[in-house]
């Protein structure tokens, strides 16, 4: 076992993954420099890559799609994205066109369910799943 931090990536996943690659030396995400992205704002960066997101979930529904034909499962699939995972507008924008549901886990999270809806985001149709224990304020809200 080798112990500097490029010999750990080495030796853990298989590189380059979905979406990056190597270019002149340079790591690419999607076709964008990594380096000048560090360069101009600073590390540690996290990029939010949104057709990415779009992505995965038709990635997930498909998997699911076809796991439910195979198996024969008669019952109701819902794909609902977790609004813990990400509360930024844009990404609860991108989850939204994809056509999902939601599934919240705290009581932040129905401050952010009832801005959706008051901007038209979601509506009484949508499915929202309230998961795990809730105490009297959050049930009250």
């Amino acid at each position: 076992m080798k112990n500097t931090y490029y010999d750990l990536v080495a030796q853990t996943f298989d590189f380059p993954q979905d979406g990056f690659s190597l270019q002149n030396h340079r790591l690419l995400f999607n076709e964008i420099d990594v380096y000048e992205l560090i360069q101009k704002y600073g590390s540690p960066l996290k990029l939010t890559y949104l057709p990415k997101i779009g992505e995965k979930i038709q990635t997930a529904r498909k998997l699911f799609r076809d796991a439910i034909q195979r198996y024969g499962y008669t019952g109701k699939y819902v794909y609902c994205y977790c609004t813990k995972s990400s509360h930024f507008a844009f990404v609860l924008n991108e989850v939204l066109e994809n056509g999902t549901q939601l599934e919240t886990s705290s009581a932040f999270d129905i401050d952010l369910i009832w801005r959706l809806y008051k901007l038209g985001k979601i509506n009484k149709g949508t499915t929202i799943i309230n998961n795990g224990y809730k105490p009297r304020g959050y049930v009250q809200r």
